[in-house]
């Protein structure tokens, strides 16, 4: 079989790399750097617990967070997966899930359908987090999860791309794909924006949010609704801070030499598409802000870099991911948990398209509900 993954972000080189292990003769299309698009700029916690809406989005989450562990034992060294735990203020875990507070116990879902979590109190906290403020945390209902952790994203894509690239013989094309070529209701290939042509058995489009601007054709073309998400470093500093932080005030993570990586959600919606990601943005300064009052030693720390992305979300909210209805030979996988569910969707597609097997944990998400 021969194949064009369009998009070398983290989702597109895990599928280049497992359809290129498992025999097919791949090429990986990217516009710019590989992992350089939105999975450089994401706050890239590995989860499934923020996905409690939907029994069938959960598994499929679910799914990702174990693949992710699979892959990393099959890589010596692997130094993209980091998994500290991460702490949840009881206060943020209702609003990230989707429920009203008062009507949802998130512990009693999570236990329910196996998922690793922990009732934490003000000592854990203390212990686990010396720096943190404990007047700032809200006790009742607070949940820690153990095995969760973060996704150094564009460590991850090169890595995948680098091993393909040795072990199977993946070709790695620069260029970005303006059309899908088509004959006879199937898709045959890809145009480039330099004019170059590329011909396969099959197209996968995993560009995120520039997916249908790769295809040239309105018929082609999915509902997306893109949310934009700011995210901010700090400064190298001498912080304590060795897990994630799901809090009221603001999400932080470790994110090496020193650095804590910071963002919101209330805040992400005050930031306009456009916005020039300079360190004196006001969303990066209120972050700032809500990071001291939360970890008061962080008081002479100022931010160091801003990032920010468009996230490619279909238009329901939920993940995109199968065969296009209006095309034959044509894939497409677009959805807003990339970081997560990246490594399976590698695994996924390709037992759908090189084994023929059907993935059960992608039947509720396939394109054809939006036709």
């Amino acid at each position: 079989m021969k194949a064009i993954v369009i998009g070398g972000g983290v989702i597109g080189a895990s599928i280049a790399y497992r359809m290129s292990e498992a025999g097919a003769d791949v090429t990986l299309v990217e516009a710019g750097r590989v992992g350089g698009g939105t999975s450089s700029t994401s706050y890239a916690w590995v989860n499934a617990c923020e996905k409690l809406t939907s029994r069938a989005y959960f598994e499929l989450n679910w799914a990702g967070v174990r693949s992710h562990r699979r892959l990393a034992e099959e890589f010596e060294g692997a130094n993209w997966l980091h998994r500290p735990g991460v702490v949840q203020w009881q206060d943020a875990g209702a609003e990230a899930a989707g429920f009203d507070e008062g009507d949802f116990d998130k512990f009693e879902r999570l236990t329910e359908w196996g998922y690793p979590a922990e009732r934490i109190d003000r000592q854990t906290l203390g212990e686990l987090e010396p720096d943190v403020d404990l007047d700032t945390f809200s006790e009742e209902g607070a949940l820690y999860y153990p095995e969760d952790g973060w996704l150094d994203g564009p460590v991850y894509a090169g890595a995948m791309v680098l091993a393909a690239r040795r072990r199977f013989g993946l070709k790695l094309v620069q260029g970005k794909v303006t059309e899908l070529l088509t004959r006879n209701g199937a898709a045959v290939g890809v145009q480039l924006a330099s004019g170059e042509t590329i011909e396969a058995d099959v197209v996968v489009n995993s560009s995120g949010r520039w997916a249908n601007e790769a295809v040239g054709n309105d018929d082609y073309e999915l509902p997306l609704a893109p949310t934009v998400g700011l995210i901010a470093y700090t400064v190298s500093c001498d912080t304590s801070l060795r897990h994630g932080l799901r809090t009221p005030l603001v999400n932080c993570r470790p994110d090496g030499a020193g650095r804590i990586l910071l963002r919101a959600n209330d805040i992400d919606k005050t930031v306009p598409a456009d916005s020039d990601p300079v360190p004196s943005h006001p969303a990066a300064q209120q972050l700032l802000q809500r990071v001291k009052k939360l970890m008061p030693t962080l008081e002479r720390v100022h931010v160091e870099a801003v990032r920010t992305a468009i996230r490619p979300i279909p238009k329901d909210g939920y993940s995109a991911i199968g065969p296009h209805p209006a095309l034959s030979n044509y894939y497409v996988t677009v959805t807003h948990s990339g970081v997560t569910l990246a490594a399976f969707i590698g695994e996924g597609v390709t037992a759908e398209l090189v084994h023929g097997r059907s993935v059960p944990e992608f039947a509720e998400f396939r394109l054809s509900r939006f036709f």
